[in-house]
């Protein structure tokens, strides 16, 4: 019989996302990982199989938590514009309270691996299209209502809120001040 783990595997994929966001995939070393997560080599390679595997469960957690936050702030009450605004604010200003200045772990991922880690690059592009998927909804939304003109293609306007989405939380990591932000955020919503 073996012996039990000494670790939790949910805990251990909490830790790692945290060392692959602050430091991206490419600069986390096996052992960045084990010192996070407190056990030895053996034991992560026994858990996960590779450092790649762990961080694609890695990712998945972080497309998980972060996808829930982003879909509940948009499907709250209120008018359309407010809510999006008060949600691309939110992600701005948690962005900018990060003493790490993280980012977006998605982002950050698709600028470094895009084109060079299939899987990496298939799990944010289906990160981003169900963000755009929601902006499209959300533009729906605005267009019953009134608040977004009917003629406007919210798909487009979903693509293009992504693209603001993107843009602020990379902008984010090397912003001094909120105020570009704050304008970037204003003139996107005020466009549609």
């Amino acid at each position: 019989m073996g012996r039990p783990k000494q670790f939790d595997p949910d805990a251990a994929v909490e830790h790692a996302m945290d060392v692959f966001w602050r430091k991206g995939y490419a600069r986390t070393t096996p052992q960045d990982l084990v010192d996070a997560i407190g056990i030895g080599k053996g034991s992560l390679y026994n858990t996960f199989g590779s450092k790649h595997a762990l961080f694609e469960q890695a990712l998945r957690r972080y497309r998980d938590g972060q996808a829930l936050v982003l879909m509940e702030m948009l499907e709250e009450s209120g008018p359309v514009k407010a809510r999006l605004r008060k949600t691309l604010r939110f992600l701005a200003e948690m962005d900018l309270a990060d003493p790490d200045r993280r980012g977006c772990m998605a982002v950050n991922t698709a600028a470094e691996l895009a084109g060079t880690d299939q899987v990496a690059t298939e799990l944010v592009q289906r990160m981003f299209a169900r963000t755009e998927d929601a902006f499209c909804t959300l533009i729906e939304e605005g267009q019953r209502s009134g608040e977004i003109a009917a003629e406007r293609d919210p798909a487009a306007l979903g693509s293009l809120l992504l693209n603001t989405l993107v843009g602020l939380r990379l902008m984010a990591r090397v912003a001094e001040s909120p105020d570009r932000l704050v304008r970037v955020i204003d003139a996107a919503v005020d466009s549609l």
